[in-house]
């Protein structure tokens, strides 16, 4: 719901991190003739409920969902702020999608990002 809101415009932005998203979508807009975004609750999104009850428990991933864990922010990250006396740890960050397998991403991957796949076949 933060999200949403936030990209919406009906709340602000409070972290630098959600500014660049925000921005990104902002980019997005006009290659579409419209576009809206809607919060739907847990109870009318089992697919959303159940993903990320499985990020929350650690849990054995069922066939048919391919976890992608990010190693780096999808959007640049912001400038760096001056250092403050008690520095925070950075946390990372773990992204849940159910995908259909499409046989050009380990080229395209190798293509634009030069990343290799794990399985060789």
């Amino acid at each position: 719901m933060v999200v949403i809101s936030q990209v919406n415009d009906s709340w602000d932005c409070n972290k630098e991190n959600m500014d660049a998203y925000c921005l990104e979508v902002r980019k997005l807009e006009n290659k579409f003739s419209g576009l809206e975004f809607h919060h739907v609750i847990r109870e009318n999104n089992v697919a959303t409920d159940v993903l990320s009850k499985l990020g929350s428990t650690r849990a054995q991933v069922p066939a048919g969902v391919f976890v992608h864990e990010l190693h780096k922010p999808s959007i640049p990250e912001p400038a760096p702020t001056p250092p403050t006396t008690n520095p925070v740890p950075l946390e990372t960050s773990q992204e849940v999608m159910m995908i259909d397998v499409d046989w050009r991403k380990p080229f395209i991957d190798y293509l634009k990002d030069h990343l290799v796949p794990f399985d060789k076949t």
